[in-house]
């Protein structure tokens, strides 16, 4: 997180208290405060679950078939991928 960034947003809620006692060991073993902490483990891990919904993983097989695809130069654009492709241009604009 940058050290510039203004700390204008809040996050509240409530947790059983034997998890605020972990959560309170772990940020006095790593030096910090408990909302330095909190919020630069949730922070990690929303930005982990961001980057993991954003890739697609292929198999070996489903990669060797789409960049067959790719790489097909008689295959022609299907009727949803042509309107696809018209909405992005119109909207491009």
């Amino acid at each position: 997180m940058a050290a510039t960034a203004a700390n204008d947003a809040r996050l509240n809620f409530r947790l059983p208290a034997e998890a605020k006692q972990a959560i309170e060991q772990a940020a006095a073993l790593t030096g910090q405060s408990v909302s330095d902490f909190a919020v630069s483990t949730l922070l990690r891990t929303a930005q982990t679950l961001v980057q993991e919904s954003d890739r697609t993983v292929l198999t070996k097989r489903d990669r060797k078939v789409f960049v067959a695809l790719l790489d097909d130069v008689d295959a022609k654009p299907n009727a949803a991928l042509s309107a696809a492709a018209r909405r992005y241009k119109k909207r491009s604009r």
